[in-house]
C-alpha cells in the first residue's frame, strides 16, 4: 500500500505522527464505452467552449458562478486555504461508540504510526479499546474539510470519514404514519424466522456474484465470440415472481418451515460428508481354530 497523506493525530498536548492509507479498494471489472455499430471506443475530451480547443488537465482551473459574475479559483488559490495547509487530525471529542450512526459512515483509511517509537499510537489504541469510545476528529484531505470517526480494528487505528449532518436526507414516508396492528402471534413467528437465520457474520463467506458472472461472460465471449449462448453459459434462469404478501401469517409459517427444513438438510449433508471422510474401522479378525490335539490310545 502507498500512503496518500502524512500528518499527526493530536489530542490535548499528545501528538501521534501517522501515515494515512486507503483501507478499501474496488474489485469491479473495468469496462469502457464503445460504439455498438462498429466497436469504436468512445472517448471524452475537455473542450473549451470559447476557442474550441482541447484543454490538457494541467491547464484547468475551477470557478464559481453566482449568476452574475464568475470567480476563477486557481490551484494556488485553493492550496492557500488555512485548512488545506493543516497536516493535523484534530481530536474534537471522545464519544460512546454506539452513538455513531452507521448511515453517516463513509470512506475508511488505515493509520500507520510514523515515528521511531509507536508508543503514543499504541497508547491511544488501547485507551479507545478499554473505554469503548470512538474519537471524533476533524482534518482536511483533498481540498475538503472532513469529519471522521477514529476507531480500532484489530491492532490498527482506522479513520472513517463521516457525512455531515446536512448530507443525510430525512426519511419522510406518509405510509409509516399510519397505525399498524401487529399481533403477538405474528411477532412470535417473525422472531422464530429470525432465529432460524441466526448466525455469526463471516464476510469471507460472501462473494460478489455479479462480478463473478461478468467475468464468466467475458471469458465465454473471448472463447466463443458474439455467438455465445448465455443460457448455456449460466443455465436457464426462472423469473422470480414477487408481489405484496396477502396472508402474512401463512407466509411467516411457510418461511419458518422452509428455513428449518433447509437447516436440517444442511446438517444431514454435513453429517454424511463427515462419515464418508472418516476412516473405515477395520473389523476384528475371527479367531483361527487350532486343530484339535489327537488323543493317545491307552496301551
Amino acid at each position: 500500500m502507498r500512503a496518500i497523506w502524512k500528518g499527526a493525530l493530536t489530542f490535548g498536548l499528545v501528538n501521534v505522527p501517522v501515515k494515512v492509507y486507503s483501507a478499501t479498494e474496488d474489485h469491479d471489472v473495468s469496462l469502457h464505452q464503445v460504439h455498438n455499430k462498429d466497436g469504436g471506443r468512445i472517448r471524452y475530451q475537455r473542450i473549451c467552449e470559447i476557442d474550441g480547443e482541447v484543454v490538457p488537465y494541467s491547464d484547468i482551473d475551477k470557478a464559481y458562478d453566482d449568476g452574475d459574475k464568475t470567480v476563477v479559483l486557481t490551484k494556488d488559490d485553493l492550496a492557500s486555504l488555512p485548512a488545506e495547509k493543516s497536516r493535523e487530525i484534530d481530536v474534537v471529542e471522545f464519544v460512546p461508540s454506539e452513538q455513531i450512526d452507521l448511515l453517516t459512515l463513509d470512506r475508511a483509511y488505515y493509520l500507520e504510526p510514523d515515528s521511531a517509537s509507536p508508543k503514543a499510537y499504541v497508547l491511544l489504541r488501547k485507551t479507545l479499546e478499554q473505554t469503548d469510545r470512538t474519537a471524533i476528529v476533524r482534518f482536511s484531505l483533498r481540498q475538503k474539510t472532513r469529519l471522521a470517526a477514529l476507531r480500532v480494528r484489530g491492532d490498527v487505528l482506522v479513520l472513517q470519514t463521516l457525512l455531515w449532518a446536512d448530507e443525510v436526507r430525512e426519511a419522510a414516508f406518509p405510509s409509516l404514519d399510519e397505525s399498524v396492528r401487529i399481533s403477538a402471534k405474528e411477532l412470535e413467528l417473525s422472531a422464530s424466522l429470525v432465529e432460524s437465520f441466526s448466525s455469526d457474520f463471516d464476510p469471507e463467506e460472501f462473494t460478489d456474484e455479479y462480478q463473478e458472472e461478468l467475468r464468466t461472460l467475458i471469458e465465454a465471449k473471448l472463447e466463443k465470440g458474439d455467438a455465445v449462448d448465455t443460457a448455456e453459459t449460466f443455465g436457464e434462469q426462472e423469473e422470480e415472481s414477487g408481489g405484496e404478501v396477502i396472508d402474512l401469517m401463512a407466509a411467516l409459517r411457510a418461511s419458518v418451515e422452509k428455513s428449518r427444513a433447509a437447516r436440517e438438510g444442511g446438517a444431514k449433508a454435513t453429517e454424511k460428508k463427515s462419515d464418508a471422510a472418516a476412516p473405515a474401522k477395520s473389523k476384528p479378525k475371527a479367531a483361527e481354530k487350532k486343530p484339535a490335539a489327537k488323543k493317545k490310545k491307552a496301551s
